[in-house]
C-alpha cells in the first residue's frame, strides 16, 4: 500500500521547532509531528521531539502523552481508552493509518512521522474533524428496526448461527482508519459512504432480528453511496481490529443483485 498523503487543508511551509532529548538519555527516538492551529494564523509545520525511550512506555501514544505532559503542552490529540477499544487515537503513523495506542514505537524504523488521518479537515494538530463521518454514520440508521411487536414483550432471540453472522462486523470501533485510507473516499467523500459506514450498514442488514432490509437497501441504491468501492483493499490492510470492510461491501452488492 502506498504511503498516505497529508490532511485536506495541509500546506507545509517554514521551519518547525526542534526539541532535543533530555541530558543523559542513552536510547532515544525522534518524533516528527504535524502541527497546525487555525487560531494562530500560521501555516502547518512539522515539529521534532526527541525523547528518552528508557523513560517512556512502549506505544506511540505513550510517547505523545509524554511529549504533551513533559515537553510541549500545546500538542493536541485525541485519546481515551489506551487499549484499542474506543478508536479515539486514530492517526497516520509512518505513512499508515492506525491507533497510536496499539502501534509499538519499536515497529517504526528511524524517525516516527505522525499526521492526522488523511484527507479530512483538521481541527488542530492531530485532531481531524469527524463531523461529516458521524453524519454519514447516522444516515444509515445504525439501530435495530422492527415493525412487529417484541415476542411476549421480551427480548428478540437469535439463533447461534445467526449471531455468528455478525462476527467481523460488530467489532468496528468507528476509528475511520479504513475510510480515510480509501482513495474512492478521498475523491467522493461527500457522497460515497466509505468502508466504515458501509460495514456498519451491512452489520444491520446481516442481523436476523432486523425487519427493515428493504428500506436499508433502498437507501443504499445509489451510484455513489455504495458503488464507488473499487476493492482497492486499503481498508482491510489498515483496520486495527482486523476487519474486512471490502467483504461487507461485496455482501451488500450481492444482496442488491439477489433482490433485483
Amino acid at each position: 500500500m502506498a504511503k498516505l498523503t497529508l490532511p485536506a487543508n495541509s500546506r507545509i511551509s517554514g521551519q518547525g521547532r526542534t526539541y532535543p532529548a533530555p541530558a543523559g538519555a542513552k536510547r532515544t527516538k525522534t518524533f516528527r509531528i504535524y502541527r497546525w492551529s487555525p487560531d494562530s494564523g500560521e501555516n502547518p509545520r512539522f515539529d521534532r521531539y526527541t525523547i528518552d525511550l528508557d523513560d517512556c512506555g512502549p506505544m506511540v501514544l505513550d510517547a505523545l502523552i509524554k511529549i504533551k505532559g513533559e515537553v510541549d503542552s500545546t500538542l493536541t490529540f485525541r485519546r481515551s481508552c489506551r487499549e484499542g477499544i474506543c478508536g479515539s487515537c486514530a492517526m497516520n503513523i509512518d505513512g499508515s493509518n492506525t491507533l497510536a495506542c496499539t502501534k509499538a514505537i519499536e515497529d517504526v524504523k528511524g524517525e516516527v512521522t505522525i499526521t492526522p488521518l488523511p484527507h479530512m479537515e483538521v481541527v488542530k494538530d492531530l485532531v481531524p474533524d469527524m463531523t461529516h463521518f458521524y453524519a454519514q454514520y447516522a444516515s444509515i440508521k445504525p439501530w435495530l428496526q422492527t415493525s412487529t411487536p417484541t415476542p411476549n414483550m421480551k427480548e428478540r432471540l437469535q439463533a447461534p448461527e445467526d449471531r455468528a453472522k455478525l462476527d467481523g462486523l460488530y467489532e468496528c470501533i468507528l476509528c475511520a482508519c479504513c475510510s480515510t485510507s480509501c482513495p474512492s473516499y478521498w475523491w467522493n467523500g461527500d457522497r460515497f459512504l466509505g468502508p466504515a459506514i458501509l460495514l456498519q450498514a451491512y452489520r444491520w442488514l446481516a442481523d436476523s432480528r432486523d425487519e427493515a432490509t428493504g428500506e436499508r437497501l433502498d437507501a443504499l441504491e445509489d451510484p455513489f453511496r455504495l458503488y464507488r468501492c473499487h476493492t482497492i483493499m486499503n481498508c482491510a490492510t489498515v483496520c486495527p481490529k482486523g476487519l474486512n470492510p471490502a467483504k461487507a461491501i461485496a455482501e451488500i452488492k450481492k444482496m442488491m443483485l439477489e433482490r433485483a
